[in-house]
């Protein structure tokens, strides 16, 4: 079970940790304690969800194998889609993480923080296409990496935390504390990566429960403590809402420590960056193969067996989104927010799988029926608080759903 919590809580923690606590307390103040406070207890039914979920079968493909499970090939090539633009959005926005980090350290303007952003995303790309794959203990060391320093941080922190920074608690009114919620379901994401934890289990059905209770509170209370730590030093003002953890180490050990925490942001953030490349380029060949997507991107390298193809797509589109971000100035808070839609969607559609395919189990699936409609239920009410960034996430899913029901319609009437 211990292999279990590690693996599940390593697909959690991430990128995001690095700079969402100084961007939540910039937009809700204090009060943005009460919307991580809110999201750990609220991970436990999205964990446990897709527990069960990946428990009725093993390796089912994550949310794109639930939707296709669930409700057919249409539904699965939205989520395909939907993984997509994820991609295409969140790659340039954490990789824009670690380059706020070395501009916080090191004398880089505007133009050379998104030319190294971009450098982060073409690289991991490269490696992928490249066929070369960074072993587990390369992701270990990035995983260790975040715990280390998330620690390092709050036992730093932790003597400098002042009352008088948590006063007014409540600056900027309720609905702020809502779009935090949003905002910082980008450091949450990634139960929906069960499936590939399922396996570690000698029993499934009997340990997963135990392994996810353990999961969700260790990365709560971690992820809280470090949001508390980052209001109660203040760090998030002044500039060090883009690299909180810099501007902490930096005030207390000095300026190297500040140059220090920007290399460990970046050696993190290529990780992260790293595996997800991987990970979406599997989605978007599997989904081009099952002819939701452009059938020319259902190719693999006939030698490394890599999805070429979708790699050089994924390059593309990252690049007119890093063009976008640098043109229209668009923020990292913003830019979060359009891959925290996205992900949110599919979260909605991964919960409303698990309630008809746990509804088709009968008896012994309806407790975790209920769970997966607690899910759905918690997905559609942050939803709407994306705010207008959710425009574009749903505007993807309704263009590959009306392109996916006339492929496949023609598909089943034959030539």
């Amino acid at each position: 079970m211990r292999h279990a919590v590690a693996l599940y809580v390593s697909s959690v923690l991430g990128s995001g940790i690095l700079v969402l606590p100084g961007l939540a307390a910039q937009l809700a103040g204090p009060a943005s304690l009460l919307a991580w406070a809110f999201l750990a207890v609220a991970s436990l039914p999205f964990a446990l969800t897709f527990a069960t979920l990946s428990t009725r079968h093993p390796e089912s493909g994550g949310i794109y194998g639930f939707a296709k499970e669930a409700f057919g090939p249409s539904i699965a090539a939205v989520s395909g889609w939907l993984f997509a633009f994820w991609e295409f959005t969140g790659a340039p926005a954490v990789a824009l993480i670690a380059a706020s980090y070395l501009g916080y350290a090191f004398p880089l303007d505007r133009p050379e923080t998104f030319l190294a952003g971009f450098a982060i995303v073409a690289f991991a790309i490269a490696v992928n296409y490249r066929g070369i794959v960074l072993s587990t203990r390369v992701q270990l060391a990035v995983i260790s990496a975040i715990v280390a320093l998330l620690l390092v941080v709050v036992a730093v922190a932790g003597v400098r935390v002042a009352p008088s920074n948590f006063s007014p608690f409540l600056p900027y009114g309720w609905a702020p504390v809502a779009t935090a919620v949003a905002l910082l379901f980008w450091s949450f994401l990634g139960y929906e990566n069960a499936s590939n934890v399922a396996e570690e289990f000698e029993d499934p059905r009997r340990d997963f429960r135990r392994s996810v209770y353990l999961s969700v509170a260790l990365v709560g209370v971690l992820y809280f403590a470090v949001a508390f730590v980052t209001v109660g030093t203040a760090a998030y003002r002044a500039g060090g809402s883009v690299a909180p953890f810099a501007a902490i180490l930096g005030r207390v050990v000095g300026t190297y420590a500040a140059a220090g925490t920007a290399l460990l942001a970046l050696f993190i953030i290529f990780g992260v960056v790293n595996a997800y490349t991987t990970g979406m380029s599997r989605v978007i060949y599997a989904t081009a193969r099952d002819g939701g997507m452009p059938s020319a991107l259902a190719a693999l390298d006939s030698g490394s067996r890599v999805p070429r193809r979708a790699l050089l797509l994924m390059l593309g589109g990252s690049a007119a989104v890093f063009v976008l971000y640098y043109v229209f100035s668009v923020d990292l808070t913003t830019a979060l927010l359009f891959a925290s839609g996205a992900a949110i969607v599919l979260y909605v559609v991964g919960s409303a799988a698990g309630v008809r395919l746990h509804g088709r189990d009968g008896g012994p699936g309806r407790s975790s029926q209920a769970v997966a409609a607690l899910s759905l239920g918690i997905s559609l009410v942050v939803l709407p608080f994306i705010g207008w960034p959710i425009v574009a996430p749903l505007a993807v899913a309704g263009v590959a759903f009306v392109l996916a029901r006339r492929r496949f319609r023609r598909g089943c009437a034959g030539p």
